[in-house]
């Protein structure tokens, strides 16, 4: 397979390193110092488009992967309100589209896991979901797009708590999520549910960046050759668990 990479930091050299050992070929690299070499005619080299950027160009930077006809697995986030839109550009392209807030396979499991204790939790309304993260000093936005795909599946759950908020808050139409940057912190997210008498706790730590990356190169081998819409779910676990 070749792999475009949009974004070659820390994320886009572990991928690189991994895609690889697995024999596909990088066949373009974009870094902050050669966007000159953004063009639809490199891009077009490109079975796939693996793109690890900021909210401010991912949009932009997808858009231009799709336009020019190639599938695109994307990691970035802190642009999800143009989520809908880039979706529909890649049908009517007829390319593939993945959109993942963390592609390690322990979080996906993770997602799994707090679905399912948030379902079991649902009615027990002593104790109040919290949500923690603690990421890397590098990292631009907060919170995470772990911890709110996190808060967004325990909402669906406590239909009494109206939204998430990055601040702590004793309001219970609010799910408080707590954002800390300390460094070579790779990503911790710890879901809390507490009351006046316990506090159960779920944790996922990861210990460094190969996780992110090895998922985000099975997912541009599952969608290469497709066209659509799809999710870690599909590429992990073959359908959408639940």
């Amino acid at each position: 397979m070749k792999i475009a990479l949009i974004g070659y930091g820390k994320m886009g050299k572990a991928i690189e390193e991994i895609a690889l050992a697995k024999k596909h070929e990088i066949v373009l690299r974009i870094s902050i110092d050669n966007t000159k070499d953004f063009t639809e005619e490199n891009i077009k080299k490109a079975d796939v488009a693996i793109e690890f950027t900021g909210p401010q160009v991912a949009f932009e930077n997808i858009s231009k992967c799709i336009n020019a006809g190639v599938s695109v697995v994307s990691g970035s986030t802190g642009w999800l309100k143009n989520l809908e839109g880039i979706q529909q550009l890649a049908i009517e392209k007829n390319v593939a589209f993945l959109y993942a807030s963390n592609f390690s396979i322990g979080v996906n499991l993770f997602f799994e896991i707090n679905k399912y204790v948030a379902r079991l939790m649902r009615p027990y309304d002593d104790y109040k979901p919290s949500i923690e993260e603690v990421h890397h000093t590098e990292k631009k936005d907060a919170p995470s797009g772990t911890a709110i795909t996190l808060a967004e599946q325990i909402l669906e759950e406590r239909p009494e708590i109206k939204r998430w908020v990055n601040h702590a808050t004793d309001n219970k139409s609010e799910l408080e999520i707590l954002s800390e940057r300390e460094e070579a912190v790779p990503g911790t997210h710890r879901v809390w549910y507490k009351s006046e008498i316990d506090d159960i706790r779920i944790t996922h730590k990861a210990l460094n960046r190969k996780g992110f990356a090895a998922g985000a190169v099975l997912a541009a081998e599952y969608i290469q050759g497709k066209q659509g819409i799809f999710t870690m779910q599909e590429v992990l676990f073959g359908k959408t668990l639940s």
